[in-house]
């Protein structure tokens, strides 16, 4: 994915209709929209500051900046600290059902990456004795893991497991933990999981590049093998202007 700042075309802003009733910052939105659309603008790209694109253009930087957080809550634009405003592809729709994030990002065409934070084999505490099932002297893996797409954060996650020693910490970076579970035997065919909100914490806001006390998607999972037994309690915290989690329901 490039991440070079590409220049916007000379003539992407000729004939802005500075007195008619569209607001002018809406125009600019408009224009720099198509262009992320015919890729233009390809995923990856950063665009000039707003002081710059304004002088060149002719604008405020009110008018650039209003029109930039347009296409930032379409998804379709993000600001990252020390990069910039990046272009990205839109946010993540991901069906509530038993599946792994990483393969859901590979299938839609994303560019999954994982860097991992925490790869430990522990002792459970009494309450995740009592969760996973097992005795106090069971070995535990603990995982924490930062999952981005196309370069851009969108989930922090943390996942206790029952002791899985041929899980690699280096393999971790570059597959999906669900994906390296079934080629070992263990096969997930069931979990319960909920789904809520809360604000995020200083460590989390700064891992997912949001705003301290700022919304945060959660999902707690415990998912069960083919024989019942818990295979693994996962805690997962989403960007919630990148991820969307979507739901069918049926009547009875």
């Amino acid at each position: 994915m490039s991440t070079i700042e590409r220049p916007l075309p000379a003539e992407v802003f000729s004939g802005l209709d500075r007195v008619g009733p569209v607001p002018l910052y809406a125009q600019v939105a408009e224009r720099l929209e198509a262009l992320i659309a015919d890729g233009t603008l390809p995923s990856g790209t950063r665009l000039e500051n707003e002081i710059a694109m304004g002088e060149r253009f002719g604008l405020s930087r009110p008018t650039m900046r209003r029109a930039i957080q347009v296409l930032v809550d379409k998804g379709l634009l993000v600001r990252r600290r020390g990069v910039g405003t990046q272009v990205v592809q839109g946010s993540i729709t991901r069906r509530a059902e038993l599946s792994s994030l990483y393969d859901d990002l590979a299938q839609d065409g994303r560019r999954p990456t994982t860097e991992v934070l925490v790869y430990e084999q522990l002792l459970p505490s009494p309450e995740l004795t009592q969760l996973l099932g097992v005795e106090v002297d069971h070995p535990v893996l603990h995982l924490r893991r930062l999952r981005s797409a196309d370069g851009v954060p969108i989930a922090l996650m943390e996942n206790h497991l029952i002791a899985a020693p041929t899980v690699g910490r280096e393999e971790l970076e570059h597959r999906g933990l669900y994906e390296m579970l079934r080629e070992r035997g263990s096969t997930m065919r069931v979990a319960r999981q909920f789904v809520t909100a809360r604000a995020a914490t200083k460590e989390e806001a700064k891992l997912l590049d949001v705003r301290v006390g700022g919304p945060i998607l959660t999902l707690e999972r415990t998912a069960y093998d083919q024989s019942g037994q818990i295979v693994e309690i996962g805690h997962t915290h989403y960007r919630p202007d990148r991820y969307t989690i979507e739901f069918t329901l049926v009547a009875k």
